[in-house]
């Protein structure tokens, strides 16, 4: 069994692409629970570059990081399509592992990594953490504390034009393990997993609008893409605990004024924020009454992406289970592949999968505490 750590955890992280600016930044306010030591890339030399960049005490090669026997948890922001394997090299390396979304591409290749880390008494964790910023927390605490009744349906909308428009490299969007329902679908189904529990099964409809998609954000504009994956697609998501939601996540479309997600109750309505976002307004419609209320955030939205990653070490270190989990980050995926799979069988898909509903954070909290 691995050993009791001592706070702060010694973070590395595997990926210096654009995404790890963001995780180098806001993890910064946990210094209580962790510290990063190193960071590796594929590319040396950018590894180097970034440790520089954010005073990092060096960058390596993703070898020499597993090996380094000073490191306790690796955070794996490499591309989607490499996730699995690679969180299976932290797990063999004798380390936790925590991922950015999707969790895999597969259910199976998920679950591969989950019994992984049961034999070895390792952690997982997965993104997205933004249900852990102050929208989404105050959202689940209006939920908890009996402000809309019993909730009894949802709605989730991403409805875009399309990462041509300005991705500088956009092709992997429209490739496995891309379209609108792997790439943003973990932020809405996870931020519906916390508010309203696991999924029980998906019935959807699938297409792809567009066989080519033409690049014009800079500098590959002109290039033209082959879509291999459906761009837009809606379906029906039945929660365990009663709730019905709809869910249509699109490439597609141009504009719209449908909510991004609203939560339907008893005695009201519930207008979250962007779940791609840690903060926003929460407003709240009350039974019987006809203007929305701005509700103040219960729970900080100053916090970033590595909330999660603080959460868990924490929660190592406490004896605890983390919020952001592996097993809810399988379960996603499982719900994302689903949608993929109804729609091409042309029936309802009944998961194998389940999770434990996270626990709420405490209110009053500010940025960088936990507890």
């Amino acid at each position: 069994m691995p050993k009791r750590l001592s706070l702060p955890f010694r973070i590395g992280i595997i990926g210096c692409g654009n995404i790890s600016n963001n995780y180098f930044q806001h993890l910064r306010q946990f210094p209580d629970f962790i510290r990063i030591v190193a960071c590796a890339d594929l590319d040396l030399a950018r590894a180097r570059a970034k440790a520089a960049e954010h005073g990092i005490a060096r960058g390596c090669t993703t070898g020499e990081l597993l090996a380094d026997p000073g490191i306790d948890l690796v955070l794996n922001l490499t591309l989607p399509a490499t996730h699995a394997a690679v969180n299976l090299a932290i797990l063999k390396a004798g380390k936790h592992a925590y991922c950015e979304k999707p969790f895999s591409l597969t259910y199976q290749e998920g679950l591969c990594i989950v019994r992984e880390a049961g034999k070895r008494k390792l952690r997982l964790g997965c993104a997205p953490d933004t249900v852990l910023g102050g929208g989404i927390q105050t959202c689940r605490k209006l939920i908890d504390d009996g402000a809309i009744g019993r909730p009894f349906a949802a709605t989730a909308n991403l409805l875009s034009p399309g990462h041509e428009l300005w991705h500088p490299s956009p092709e992997f969007y429209y490739k496995a393990g891309g379209g609108p329902i792997f790439d943003m679908g973990p932020y809405y189904l996870t931020a519906l997993v916390t508010m309203l529990g696991p999924v029980k099964e998906v019935q959807s409809s699938a297409k792809k609008t567009f066989k080519e998609r033409v690049i014009t954000s800079q500098p590959l504009a002109g290039k033209k893409i082959k879509v291999d994956v459906p761009t837009h697609l809606t379906g029906i998501v039945e929660f365990a605990k009663g709730a019905t939601a709809t869910l249509t996540m699109s490439f597609d479309v141009h504009g719209h004024h449908m909510p991004l997600l609203e939560i339907y109750g008893t005695e009201g309505t519930l207008q979250c924020p962007d779940p791609n976002t840690f903060d926003g307004e929460v407003l709240l419609l009350r039974k019987g009454r006809t203007e929305w209320e701005s509700i103040p955030l219960t729970h900080s939205g100053e916090v970033g992406r590595g909330i999660g990653l603080a959460d868990m070490a924490d929660a190592i270190h406490r004896g605890r289970p983390h919020r952001a989990d592996g097993g809810m980050g399988l379960h996603v995926v499982e719900a994302m592949e689903a949608f993929h799979t109804s729609a091409r069988l042309g029936k309802k898909i009944v998961l194998k999968s389940t999770c434990r509903q996270p626990q709420a954070l405490p209110a009053g909290l500010k940025a960088g505490q936990l507890h």
